[in-house]
C-alpha cells in the first residue's frame, strides 16, 4: 500500500534532523545545501563537513555493532550547528552505504536507522500522530487518560506480518468497520505499537530510497569512499564471525544449515518461521545457554527482548527437537546443493545433528 499522497506539514527543524528521512525534510535539506554553498565533495571529504563525517561514520558503525537502534540523542539538535550535523551525517552515511553497493551494509544500516526512529518515536507524543499521518494511510486516536491509536486494517495487514508475536496476529486483533484497534498492554502501550508498525514502514522507504541512489552514484565518489567502505566491510566480518564463535560446539562443526540460518540473522536478514524454529531447537539440543541463543536473533529485522527470550524459553522448555533435513529443504531451510558439501551428499545423512556428531567424532 503506498503512503498517503500529501504529507501533513512539519516547520519545526529539530523534527526535521530527527528525522531526515521524511519527505517534509527533504525541501529543508536542500535549502541548506543552498544556504551553505555545500557541495557533494565538502561531505566527501571538505574539511568544513569534518564533523557531519564522524557522526556519520558514527551512524554507520553502530548500525554494524547496535543492539536495538542508534543513539537517539548523540548530537545536539538546539543549535544550528548540530541541525546540520544530525542531518548532513544521515545523508553522508547513506551515500556510503549505497557507494557500497554492499546489500548486508544497506540492510543494516536501514534497519538501525528505522529503529532509532522507532525509540525516538515511543517518547514523541507531539510528533508521532503526525508522522503516522505521514506513513499510514488510514488512522485516528483518542484521548481517554491514555492515547489510543486505530489504524487502518489494510494498513495493518501489510505492516503487520512482517513483526514476530502473537499479538501481531490478526486473529488477535479488535477490528471493527475496517479499523484496529492498538489496545494498551501491560508493558506495551498504543503508541509503542503503533511505533513499531511505523518502523516496517520507514525501513520500507528508506531502502526504497538507497535503491533508487545507487545507479546514481558518481564512480569516482566510489573511489574517494572506498577507505570507509573497506572499514566498514572489516566491521562486517568482524561481527559476524563473533557472533558465530560460541561456545559448546565447534563452530567448524555446525551443519551448512545452522550457518546459514545464524549468519543470516546476524547480517539483519529476515529468517522465516521455520528457520527460525531450528535455530533455537539445535541450539537447545546443543546445551548452548538461552542467552546466547537469544542472541542469535538480536540482528534480526524485528528483534524484541520480551518476545524472542519468551519463545526460546519455551523452546528449551519442551525440549523441542530440529527438523529432518527432508523438512528442511521444504521450508527453504537447507544451505546446500548436491555437490556442495560431501557429508550431505551422503545417503545416510537425513539429519543435522548427524551431521554434527560425524563431525565431532573426525
Amino acid at each position: 500500500m503506498p503512503v498517503p499522497n500529501t504529507a501533513p506539514e512539519i516547520n519545526d527543524y529539530a523534527t526535521l534532523a530527527r528525522y531526515p528521512f521524511l519527505p517534509q525534510a527533504k525541501p529543508w535539506f536542500n535549502d541548506l545545501i543552498l544556504k551553505n554553498d555545500f557541495e557533494l565533495d565538502d561531505l566527501i571529504e571538505g574539511e568544513k563537513m569534518k564533523r557531519v563525517r564522524e557522526r556519520g561514520k558514527l551512524r554507520l558503525v553502530e548500525s554494524i555493532t547496535h543492539e536495538g537502534g542508534l543513539d537517539a540523542a548523540n548530537s545536539n539538535i538546539h543549535t544550528t550547528e548540530g541541525l546540520e550535523v544530525e542531518a548532513f551525517s544521515y545523508y553522508y552515511s547513506r551515500f556510503v552505504v549505497c557507494a557500497s553497493e554492499n546489500d548486508v551494509m544497506i540492510s543494516r544500516w536501514a534497519q538501525a536507522e528505522s529503529e532509532r526512529a522507532q525509540n525516538l518515536l515511543e517518547i514523541d507524543q507531539k510528533m508521532l500522530p503526525i508522522i503516522a499521518q505521514t506513513y499510514i494511510a488510514k488512522i485516528n486516536w483518542e484521548n481517554d487518560g491514555e492515547t489510543i491509536f486505530k489504524i487502518g486494517l489494510s494498513d495493518f495487514i501489510e505492516l503487520s506480518p512482517k513483526i514476530t508475536g502473537s499479538r501481531w496476529r490478526l486473529v488477535n486483533q479488535e477490528i471493527k468497520r475496517g479499523w484496529v484497534t492498538l489496545n494498551e498492554e501491560q508493558n506495551y502501550s498504543s503508541k509503542k505499537k503503533l511505533s513499531r508498525l511505523l518502523r516496517e514502514r520507514i525501513k520500507q522507504e528508506i531502502l526504497e530510497d538507497a535503491n533508487n541512489l545507487l545507479a546514481k552514484i558518481p564512480d569516482e565518489m566510489r573511489v574517494k569512499l572506498k577507505d570507509v567502505i573497506d572499514t566498514m566491510s572489516t566491521e562486517i566480518n568482524r561481527v559476524s564471525s563473533e557472533k558465530l564463535d560460541l561456545s559448546g560446539v565447534n563452530r567448524d562443526d555446525w551443519p551448512p544449515c545452522m550457518k546459514k540460518a545464524v549468519l543470516e540473522l546476524s547480517n539483519g536478514v529476515n529468517v522465516n518461521h521455520y528457520g527460525r524454529l531450528f535455530v533455537a531447537s539445535m541450539a537447545q539440543t546443543m546445551n548452548l545457554p538461552k542467552e546466547e541463543c537469544v542472541n542469535f536473533f538480536r540482528n534480526a529485522p524485528d528483534f524484541n527482548q520480551e518476545t524472542t527470550t519468551y519463545q526460546v524459553n519455551n523452546i528449551y522448555d519442551t525440549g523441542y527437537k530440529p527438523a529432518f533435513c527432508s523438512k528442511l529443504k521444504i521450508n527453504a531451510c537447507c544451505a546446500v546443493s548436491p555437490g556442495d558439501d560431501s557429508l550431505c551428499d551422503q545417503e545416510w545423512m537425513n539429519h543435522p545433528l548427524k551431521y554434527l556428531k560425524t563431525k565431532q567424532k573426525g
